[in-house]
């Protein structure tokens, strides 16, 4: 399947901080089952990244977080498309972060962020963390 073919998906990603802890949460569901991101999702028709990324961790977090500065855009070719994600640096504004869709949920510190098994594109944002 050539590039011209491969489907094409946009999506924001929440790093959520407190102090110096990020927050992570493992897909509980799919091929990438068990494996650990960023919250987020797609962006929907004429939505802004960091509108779509307040509705996104309302609808999966139940959380309300504020959008602080874009940290990073990773592109990414998975076997079966093409993904661009746009990671922003966020922090809880109200909510408990209760998970909705994911299997589970951790604060991570720097240096624990090698400790879970992360989504090859999640992986370089953790690598532009780590800085």
């Amino acid at each position: 399947m050539n590039t011209e073919e491969r489907k094409h998906i946009e999506v924001v990603a929440a790093v959520i901080c407190d102090g110096n802890r990020i927050f992570a949460t493992q897909r509980g569901y799919g091929e990438w089952k068990d494996w650990w991101e960023f919250p987020g999702g797609k962006m929907e028709p004429g939505e802004t990244p960091e509108a779509a990324l307040q509705r996104e961790i309302r609808e999966e977090l139940a959380t309300d977080i504020s959008v602080e500065s874009l940290l990073t855009t990773v592109c990414y070719d998975y076997p079966n498309f093409h993904l661009t994600m746009h990671c922003y640096l966020c922090k809880v504004k109200s909510g408990n972060l209760t998970l909705l869709e994911h299997e589970a949920a951790k604060w991570l510190t720097r240096d624990e962020l090698g400790c879970v098994k992360w989504l090859p594109a999640d992986e370089e944002v953790v690598i532009k963390i780590k800085g």
